[in-house]
């Protein structure tokens, strides 16, 4: 008990700006809690995931208390070894977990078509909101950071031909009343890093039954948003401002200067009203 209100003090005292305050900053500009809500904040035993959870904790005990929390841990098929780690972990920092067992691994990479790891996310998310929805839940709060945000953007330039950001909050279309949120939009991963160190604290790498592969393979294996993350960092090295500013860029899209669009299924064209 007394490691877990290091980690607390930790959290809201060394770190504060760099996370709490951004995690708090993305709830109120995104409006991402309303009275009443019920948030299934879902771990799946990653730094993002984990810490997010404290973050909450930190915000109900101290913040306004105008909403309800559920910590939903789903086990998709881990290994007893990552299982008991993200148990452990879950005791260290305080974290009342709920875990649920579901064949997601088993179904996605017994497909023979198309990436089991997108099967896979895909499954994931559709549990999640079904758990949620059963335990009460109107919203399930996931642990994408910054650095998501704009790997995301710059995947849908450089391999889909389009600009599409990752959003702070979303409604469901299959699962009615249920929404998405992001709280940690704001957050930098590298202060993310920095906390779990700072803490002694070691998660999961991969939300995956073959974490061990994962690890030791990633170089052989980097995946097209580890490429976004490289060519990142290598543009920091002279633009050190280079991620805040494609952040901003999807605040500023001017739709005079663009050749088309789309907005709700409907696509637009820059003739469709040029003579206008």
């Amino acid at each position: 008990m007394e490691r877990s209100k290091e980690i607390e003090r930790s959290l809201i005292t060394a770190y504060r700006g760099k996370i709490y305050a951004k995690f708090i900053k993305a709830i109120k500009e995104y409006e991402l809690i309303k009275d009443g809500d019920n948030i299934a904040v879902c771990i799946s035993g990653g730094k993002d995931s984990m810490i997010m959870a404290k973050c909450f904790q930190e915000l109900k005990r101290h913040g306004k208390d105008n909403f309800d929390l559920r910590f939903i841990v789903m086990d998709p098929g881990y290994n007893e070894v990552n299982l008991q780690k993200i148990i452990k972990n879950a005791e260290i920092m305080d974290i009342p977990i709920e875990i649920f067992r579901s064949d997601i691994f088993d179904v996605a990479y017994s497909c023979d078509e198309g990436s089991p790891c997108y099967l896979c996310a895909r499954m994931r998310r559709g549990y999640l909101y079904a758990k949620a929805k059963e335990a009460g839940c109107n919203k399930i709060a996931l642990g994408h950071h910054f650095d998501d945000v704009i790997e995301t953007i710059l995947m849908g330039i450089f391999y889909n031909g389009q600009y599409q950001s990752m959003m702070p909050k979303l409604k469901s279309r299959n699962f009615s009343g249920m929404e998405l949120i992001r709280p940690m939009y704001k957050v930098e991963e590298k202060d993310i890093i920095n906390f779990a160190k700072a803490n002694d604290l070691d998660f999961l790498r991969c939300a995956c039954r073959f974490t061990e592969r994962c690890a030791t393979e990633e170089d052989e294996t980097a995946s097209k948003r580890k490429e976004m993350k490289l060519l990142v960092r290598k543009l920091k090295e002279t633009n050190p401002n280079v991620a805040l500013s494609i952040f901003k860029s999807s605040y500023n899209i001017n739709l005079a200067t663009v050749l088309g669009y789309k907005k709700d299924g409907k696509r637009y064209f820059f003739t469709d009203d040029y003579d206008e």
